[in-house]
């Protein structure tokens, strides 16, 4: 090659390679003499392929429908499909049938969101294209050397091994590539180097390298560490609670940055700023999403595609979650009179979405007089949604507290400290700030399961309190769904003297029919939260403590949840919640946990982040 040696390539790979990790190859345009007259005869060797990012899914009901301009492999596969599923088919214990000839083809670049009540195969079908579920019919197709990550809802960790170490676990990939081309850097040191062979393997590593964003590895990792709020790296996986093993194994995953990323329920446990931080992470991912999760603002700002599953049947939607709430009414408006409520439910969320839209102001409609309340009411009890019994009626006074504070007693770390607020009858407050910093004891404190290490909360008179734990210990698995939420009672008292059947009340919470036999030990996630829920709000009470609520719960339920908090309950209810969706449609006020200190703020979620943002500026 003229006006260049090898030599002479090869002591400036060595110079900018050797421990740093800088990309030596990329930067070969800058090196000046001889070598730059030369960087054309070089280019054609060092230009990095480009990566199709298109964004397309193709579901199909009885055969595939593939792309049309798309070329095809000999198995007749588009080449721009990385994930073909074809008439998959799966049936859960009791017969019943999740879903049948199921087909559709996942596109590489591709964001999907997975929408479906509890129980309608949403985390089986993230299984199945995982790899971790075999048992189903049909045929599941990925695209060679094609790299599948999944973050299920319980995942799994080492337990002798820290929290770093565990991380470092789902690196391994680029912990060996880096190796390799330290090797090979090595290698041209010797005497006897074969350089042609070496700068091509080098080449292609650094090819991989460039895609992994192995370079700046470790500066990633605590990027990630820091946004997601996971625990110091020499921690014991042993000790973390179970958000924090979950916040662990999705840094890891992301970090590993697989092909076709795989996320059931990624924003549980997540507060709000590492919500925001996922978002735009997923937003600039070049691999395949496909995300199974209830919260609705993440469903805005990431996903191209939404992938319903609704009774066994699947339907596919371009665009957004407020696409679908569009294009998923229109559907509703054509079905039969047994969608009248689901449709009814929808349109009342899309009126409030354009409503909203761009400013999102906050519900104040609470805090005026409910003069519509009993009518309102009775029409939920017909239409078969949630009813929240309401206990005696408040007086003016509902919760004060004052000077409260509280530390940890293993290492008196201070939570929260001279914390002073009043809630008024007939509020809404929700409860945010990061993980760890204090909101469930709060709650605890103002519950009295916990007491305060100085200061008191005083309850008004008329104050019947109910507490929603997260835990769900309240739950027996061997007592069917029935037997767990009526006590034996066949007959809800509702305020005013109304009665309806434990089975409709049941029924409102998405628990129908044979539902209604099975045990609690054979339940999803979602299921057994629905049945907490139903449980815990049984008890008649005029103060609700509601702690993570939305979890795991199928939109339907979490709009009927929406609906009977902000519209019919008539009480106070204190409610810590990271979906910001849920938070904006419900809220009168935001208790903040924000840099150490606690603040009380008038009106819902959104509204608070445009205060907390202008007074940043």
């Amino acid at each position: 090659m003229q006006n260049i040696l090898l030599q002479d390539l090869y002591l400036f790979i060595h110079f900018h390679s050797s421990r740093m990790h800088v990309r030596p190859l990329r930067h070969l345009r800058h090196f000046h003499g001889p070598f730059c007259s030369s960087w054309t005869r070089f280019r054609p060797f060092f230009t990095l392929p480009t990566i199709s990012t298109t964004s397309s899914i193709y579901p199909y009901r009885n055969k595939p429908h593939f792309h049309a301009k798309s070329p095809k492999n000999r198995r007749g596969i588009s080449t721009d499909i990385i994930c073909h599923l074809r008439d998959v088919g799966v049936t859960i214990p009791g017969g019943k049938t999740l879903f049948d000839n199921l087909g559709m083809n996942f596109i590489r670049g591709a964001k999907i969101g997975i929408l479906g009540s509890n129980g309608s195969g949403k985390s089986t079908l993230l299984k199945i294209i995982a790899g971790v579920r075999s048992d189903f019919d049909g045929d599941r197709w990925i695209k060679d050397e094609t790299r599948v990550g999944y973050l299920p809802q319980e995942p799994v960790l080492d337990p002798s091994k820290t929290v770093y170490e565990n991380i470092m676990d789902g690196l391994t990939q680029c912990q060996s590539l880096m190796s390799d081309f330290d090797r090979i850097s090595a290698e041209m040191g010797e005497p006897d180097a074969d350089f042609d062979r070496l700068l091509e393997e080098q080449g292609e590593l650094q090819e991989r390298i460039d895609q992994l964003g192995c370079w700046e590895l470790s500066h990633e990792i605590d990027r990630a560490m820091q946004a997601l709020r996971v625990p110091p790296k020499e921690s014991s996986v042993v000790t973390l609670s179970g958000g924090e093993r979950r916040r662990v194994a999705l840094c890891r995953l992301l970090l590993e940055k697989p092909d076709i990323l795989l996320l059931d329920e990624p924003t549980n446990h997540l507060d709000a700023t590492s919500v925001a931080w996922l978002e735009a992470y997923l937003m600039n991912y070049k691999g395949t999403v496909i995300a199974v999760t209830h919260d609705r603002y993440f469903l805005d700002n990431v996903v191209g595609w939404i992938l319903e599953l609704d009774r066994g049947k699947t339907f596919a939607y371009e665009g957004n979650y407020s696409k679908w709430l569009e294009q998923k009414q229109n559907r509703l408006n054509t079905q039969q009179k047994s969608d009248i409520v689901r449709s009814k439910q929808i349109a009342k969320e899309l009126e409030w979405t354009r409503a909203h839209q761009g400013n999102k102001k906050g519900n104040k409609a609470r805090t005026r007089k409910l003069e519509s309340m009993d009518a309102t009411r009775q029409s939920r009890i017909t239409e078969g949604q949630i009813v929240i019994p309401s206990g005696p009626r408040l007086g003016t006074k509902v919760i004060r507290v004052c000077n409260v504070s509280k530390r940890i007693p293993e290492n008196n770390r201070i939570l929260f400290e001279k914390v002073n607020f009043e809630v008024s009858p007939n509020s809404i407050v929700g409860i945010v700030g990061g993980n760890g910093t204090g909101k469930s004891t709060l709650l605890k404190v103002i519950a009295g399961i916990e007491e305060p290490d100085e200061g008191f909360v005083e309850l008004g008179k008329t104050v019947s309190l109910g507490v929603v734990s997260q835990t769900r210990d309240e739950l027996h698995s061997r007592k069917t769904v029935y037997e767990t939420i009526s006590q034996d009672n066949d007959i809800v008292e509702l305020e005013g003297g109304e009665r309806m059947h434990a089975r409709a009340y049941i029924a409102a919470f998405n628990l129908r029919g044979p539902m209604q036999e099975r045990y609690v030990a054979t339940l999803s996630g979602g299921e057994r939260n629905r049945v907490h829920l139903a449980q815990m709000l049984l008890g008649g009470h005029n103060v609700i403590l509601l702690d993570e609520p939305t979890n795991d719960l199928d939109m339907e339920t979490l709009r009927s949840l929406e609906t009977a908090l902000a519209e019919t309950f008539e009480g106070v209810a204190l409610v810590i919640s990271h979906d910001r969706y849920f938070l904006d449609r419900i809220c009168t006020h935001i208790i903040a946990f924000e840099d150490g200190k606690v603040r009380f703020f008038d009106g819902n979620y959104s509204e608070y982040e445009r205060s907390r943002s202008s007074k940043k500026k």
